[in-house]
């Protein structure tokens, strides 16, 4: 193996495109693997995980590492495209590593990791062999100046808490503030239960709330369930109403109860509202927050409402126009204006006058498989929802229908059958 220096940092091989031999690109570099040998020995770095188009991480082991600097990663082309299982002893350094205390031999006081050092030896070995921390609070008043010092260190120069032990988790929300909610989730997912209650703790609400709408129900359930009662409310506050609906439908009776009376009535009152629909029907799995508009509303208003950046893109491609009230239920519904028809006509022009009214809306209660075709008839991204009232009570996008259509545990499962780029194997 080839590389400028035989020390490393992972920090800065995070994010780092990975390569064959030939130049082409085999996905990004997400974490390192190494085995934990116990308090003496240091860490054996055994492998990286790469995510390979398709959103999925696998292992690549050190042994098929060919060169490594802080530009890229090139290894062979022997890399077995199954999803990476975490094993045994085996830690991740970015998700577990990372913001764990350690005591300083020197007497000085506690420290908490924020970058490792790993290093190749003459036989081809890998090893942890330095940390780079942040001082915590020191043992002796004397040294409270010296708070929040970062050093580098040797590994054999700290004491190693517990693997049970809490750990933060800052430097990991933070170097992964840019992730989609669906990669982040995926990160999460593939975490042990302590580690990922951790992380999950760290995040802001809103962002929480995104991350939790990616993730499989049981997770969502664990992570909801460890928080106090107010921040839960708050964090189902910030979802989707329909997604908040679905995850409360998994808690027992008597806590998602006190969860809605700990909510804002506002938001509680839509999520109730979804929650009184039969499973498998429009209502069950509509948004009741749509964009709605008067007829009276211009084309530049509607536009305008489009752009937040807080809708779906799905959602974005359809107003629906109704008579006000414009809270769901609105008054009479009138119709729908897609995305395209803002695009042709004036910023002036009402929307009363380029509706499609011929577009039938979908009953409450009917099935999703109705709603399904209707959406693969006309080729839509949402579609209207309104009760026997004629009254608009909601709107169905694709992603809900598909999130319904898959199996429960698709975020959990293989995107594809196990394969292999010119062989390999899990270990190397």
């Amino acid at each position: 193996m080839s590389t400028n220096s035989t020390r490393v940092f992972v920090a800065r091989l995070l994010g780092l495109d990975v390569f064959d031999p030939l130049g082409d690109r085999l996905g990004r570099l997400r974490d390192v693997v190494v085995l934990d040998r116990g308090p003496v020995k240091p860490p054996l770095v055994v492998g990286i995980v790469v995510e390979v188009p398709g959103k999925k991480r696998v292992f690549v082991p050190m042994t098929r590492i060919t060169s490594m600097d802080a530009g890229q990663i090139i290894c062979t082309g022997l890399v077995n495209l199954r999803r990476f299982e975490q094993r045994g002893a085996e830690m991740l350094v970015m998700a577990e590593m990372f913001d764990r205390r350690v005591i300083l031999a020197d007497g000085s006081g506690s420290a908490t990791i924020e970058d490792i050092g790993m290093e190749q030896v003459r036989n081809g070995d890998w090893y942890v062999s330095q940390l780079f921390v942040r001082r915590g609070h020191s043992m002796s008043p004397l040294r409270s100046l010296r708070r929040n010092e970062t050093l580098i260190v040797d590994w054999n120069e700290v004491q190693q808490g517990g693997r049970n032990e809490p750990q933060a988790a800052t430097t990991f929300v933070a170097s992964h503030e840019d992730l989609k909610p669906a990669d982040f989730a995926e990160a999460l997912h593939e975490m042990n239960d302590k580690r990922r209650l951790e992380v999950a703790s760290e995040l802001q609400d809103e962002r929480l709330a995104d991350v939790l709408q990616e993730l499989p129900d049981d997770d969502q359930v664990q992570i909801l369930s460890s928080l106090d009662l107010e921040r839960a409310a708050d964090v189902l506050e910030e979802m989707d109403p329909d997604d908040a609906a679905d995850l409360l439908a998994e808690l027992p009776e008597d806590q998602k109860e006190q969860l809605l009376q700990l909510m804002e009535p506002e938001e509680a009152e839509d999520v109730r509202r979804l929650m009184q629909y039969e499973e498998n029907t429009a209502g069950s799995i509509m948004t009741p927050v749509p964009v709605i508009l008067p007829p009276e509303a211009t084309v530049a208003e509607a536009l305008a409402h489009v752009r937040r950046e807080e809708l779906t893109p799905a959602l974005a491609s359809a107003i629906f126009v109704c008579r006000p009230p414009l809270e769901t239920p609105t008054g009479r519904y009138l119709g729908v204006v897609h995305i395209q028809q803002l695009l042709r006509f004036p910023p002036p022009e009402a929307l009363g006058n380029i509706v499609d009214s011929d577009l039938e809306p979908i009953s409450d209660h009917a099935a999703v498989s109705e709603v399904a075709r209707t959406l693969a008839t006309y080729n839509l991204n949402a579609v209207a929802v309104v009760n026997d009232a004629g009254r608009l009570v909601g709107a169905v996008t694709v992603d809900d229908v598909l999130d319904q259509l898959l199996p429960d545990d698709w975020r959990a499962q293989e995107g594809e059958p196990p394969q292999t780029m010119t062989g390999g194997a899990r270990r190397g």
